[in-house]
């Protein structure tokens, strides 16, 4: 009896040495994602995991708060941004791997109503009076001294000529996302945003885009940490893949770039 205890106790104790090595390398990357990529980069996530056994932890939010995490030493393997601004702070900082760095997607500015608005297609050019379509009501938008959508936003009124006059009707938000919540709920009746965001709004419809040359181009540059770990590595040829491109270009994204699987 006591021999089969101790055989017991001994293949008992041998199982949980040989699954220590494998628990032992488990990791988990964590990726700071602008805030609009968020239904495409949780599919991607997914997908990446399935096939890898890797898992992603994305934190979501606008580019400019995202980067500033980064710099306060807060623990990314990769950063993606909606603009080229907030990627090039980081890289100024010495915060990415820049021979990891591509401009990853592209995308298009629109302007939005509530999906049981009266509103229909409107034509945006020179001469554009946003102020007017307004009237006294709020226009929905990331803040323009920082968050990229906010920043594409005010550049685009400024060379048609209706920033001046719109300015003080603008409701600044925190990133992207919460623009558009701000117009799906009706608290906002007009918003600008991104393409790919109104698309997965069931509570909003598009009712104007902005022409592609009256603003820089809405440009995703992705790029690992300085600190990211060896599997990060994996993640970011993932997200420049077949499948990636897929997934992206189902929810209206541009991919940018030659996929590299």
């Amino acid at each position: 009896m006591l021999r089969r205890v101790f055989t017991l106790c001994s293949l008992a104790f041998a199982a949980t040495v040989a699954v220590l090595p494998a628990r032992a390398q488990e990791v988990t990357l964590t990726a700071f994602v602008a805030a609009s990529m968020k239904n495409a980069v949780d599919d991607i996530n997914a997908a990446f995991t399935k096939a890898t056994g890797i898992k992603v932890v994305a934190s979501y939010g606008a580019s400019s708060a995202l980067a500033k995490q980064i710099e306060a030493g807060a623990p990314a393997d990769l950063f993606a941004s909606a603009d080229l601004d907030w990627m090039d702070y980081v890289a100024g900082k010495k915060l990415i791997k820049d021979d990891t760095r591509t401009n990853l997607l592209g995308n298009r500015l629109v302007l939005i109503a509530p999906k049981d608005a009266k509103l229909g297609n409107v034509a945006i050019g020179q001469g554009f009076d946003l102020a007017k379509l307004a009237g006294d009501s709020r226009i929905a938008t990331g803040d323009v001294r920082a968050v990229p959508v906010g920043k594409y936003a005010k550049a685009a009124l400024e060379k048609l000529g209706a920033w001046q006059a719109a300015e003080s009707r603008f409701a600044m938000a925190e990133n992207v996302r919460a623009a558009l919540t701000l117009v799906g709920r009706g608290e906002a009746p007009l918003g600008i945003v991104y393409e790919t965001d109104a698309k997965v709004e069931p509570n909003v419809k598009i009712i104007g885009h902005f022409p592609e040359d009256s603003h820089p181009a809405i440009t995703y540059p992705v790029a690992l940490t300085v600190n990211a770990k060896p599997q990060a590595q994996r993640y970011i040829n993932f997200i420049r893949s077949n499948t990636a491109k897929t997934i992206f270009e189902t929810y209206g994204f541009t991919f940018l770039i030659r996929p590299v699987s």
